[in-house]
């Protein structure tokens, strides 16, 4: 039967709509003459003509499969299939998981769901793919099950655009993996290892336009496991950290988390972290652009020690984005976190003060005053008051910290010289200064995640998890964009092979 003697009286159609997208509609006559009569639900008719056989529009699936939780059910699998049947799942049954054969179709529900508890993770296991309702930990098990069996390490890919709920998804199956693969005398690396999230979301994470917590990095993390199948160690390979989100961001978007978070402590009187003189991100000129003007309010209190409390804004490096807070989220409470989670992976609080006083300095950084001077070169000030916080913070001669802002040196043979910079290059020099120490302190911190997983022994095999942004496009683009699209448009034709 050809595609055409399909299109009969009473044959249900999908119908393009700039409004809908797809709309439903039924032959009120047979396909003739490359025109074609259909009726809307709402009892709207209309003729559309039909230039070749090839646009002739998708047919509709039988009721009876309308909501099948595999899309390979389907009797006609095209994109109005595949978005109603994911409609109705998610709508009509509250399923944000469907299964396209081997692959977990996700819709992110932006809402803790009661489903992946201990309870959901005891009933997925022994359990094949199929046997129960589409869901990550299915995927899970499927990976760990055949490492068990065929004794071949695994890989989980977890892909999608920005929001889309990857970094979640991954997080679910690592928690899968924990349980499962742990025994009595393994708990600490299990703890350690759903402990680096905090860690590794504070540090690489965000506010865009599309997601409250969107990752700017590329994350691979290897769970290894023993001949027993029991979790021994982990590692953590880091991609693509958007380093240029330090100095810049996006109206409605934020910084990083952890800044916003030390902020927020700060402002509670968090006693370990008065003398980063921090407080509300809006005065940080790298944490809120969308306030940048003059501030008419009182000048800034005074915490603990008479030491001067400042806040968010005024803060360069916080102040681009016009967005400082995030409803529900309180950032203080997740400060906490995120110490405790460092303290779980053996990190000293010493070493902990050390990474919270870089990460102040570089906010500092981004409040130095840069002005014109004489001869167009760069000015600035040797009493201003962030140049001399972020010299006590990092523990530099104030002299050197003005001399690489406003100057740079020249190498040609064996001669150096040393040129004045103007204001704008004075103004890219401290930005590149700030996302080159936001980008060590991020690697060292991995190193450390990386330490506290690893195991003496060698591991007999690992189940590697892949979560790396998707696709981006914004108003304003950047390299990190570029390479974002790059490799995921390289990750998709690898799994198309």
């Amino acid at each position: 039967m050809s595609a055409r003697e399909l299109y009969v009286k009473g044959a249900r159609v999908w119908i393009p709509d700039p409004d809908h997208v797809w709309r439903f509609a039924q032959l009120i006559e047979p396909y003739k003459n490359k025109k074609i009569h259909v009726q809307y639900e709402d009892g709207q008719t209309k003729e559309l003509e039909i230039k070749t056989d090839e646009n002739l529009p998708p047919l509709r699936n039988p009721d009876i499969l309308i909501g099948e939780n595999d899309l390979t059910s389907l009797s006609y699998l095209h994109e109005p299939a595949v978005l109603y049947n994911l409609q109705v799942r998610f709508v009509n049954q509250n399923a944000i998981y469907t299964y396209c054969g081997i692959v977990l179709v996700a819709i992110n529900p932006y809402q803790e769901l009661p489903i992946y508890g201990a309870d959901t993770i005891t009933a997925y296991r022994g359990q094949s793919m199929g046997d129960l309702d589409p869901h990550i930990f299915a995927v899970a098990e499927e990976a760990f099950t055949q490492m068990e069996r065929d004794q071949r390490d695994q890989s989980i890919i977890v892909s999608g655009e920005s929001g889309a709920g990857k970094t979640v998804s991954a997080k679910y199956a690592m928690r899968y993996f924990a349980a499962v693969g742990g025994s009595e005398d393994e708990t600490q690396i299990e703890k350690k290892i759903l402990a680096s999230n905090p860690i590794m979301e504070a540090m690489g994470n965000a506010k865009t336009t599309r997601n409250d917590n969107s990752s700017r990095f590329g994350k691979y993390i290897e769970l290894h496991f023993t001949k027993d199948f029991h979790i021994m160690g982990a590692n953590m390979r880091t991609y693509l950290l958007e380093k240029s989100r330090v100095v810049f961001q996006a109206p409605d978007e934020r910084n990083y988390h952890i800044f916003y978070q030390l902020c927020a402590a700060a402002m509670e009187g968090d006693e370990k972290i008065q003398h980063l003189k921090l407080g509300e991100p809006q005065k940080f000129h790298y944490l809120n652009q969308g306030l940048l003007q003059q501030d008419p309010r009182p000048p800034p209190r005074k915490g603990a020690n008479n030491t001067v409390m400042l806040k968010q804004e005024d803060f360069h490096y916080l102040n681009q984005g016009g967005s400082p807070t995030i409803p529900g989220v309180d950032d203080a409470k997740d400060f906490r976190d995120t110490a405790k989670s460092f303290t779980l992976l053996g990190i000293s609080d010493k070493t902990q003060d050390q990474i919270f006083s870089i990460l102040a300095a570089i906010l500092h950084i981004g409040n130095v005053e840069v002005e014109d001077g004489p001869g167009d070169h760069a000015f600035i000030e040797k009493g201003d008051k962030s140049l001399c916080t972020v010299s006590e913070l990092l523990g530099i001669e104030k002299d050197d910290v003005h001399k690489n802002l406003c100057y740079r040196k020249i190498i040609t043979g064996r001669e150096v010289f040393t040129k004045p910079l103007t204001k704008d290059e004075s103004v890219s020099s401290r930005n590149a200064l700030a996302k080159c120490i936001y980008a060590k302190l991020f690697d060292w911190i991995v190193r450390q995640v990386n330490h506290s997983f690893a195991s003496k022994d060698k591991p007999n095999r690992f189940i590697g998890v892949l979560d790396i942004y998707g696709f981006e496009t914004f108003e304003i683009n950047s390299f990190e964009q570029f390479c974002i699209n790059y490799a995921n448009e390289k990750l998709q034709q690898q799994f198309n092979q």
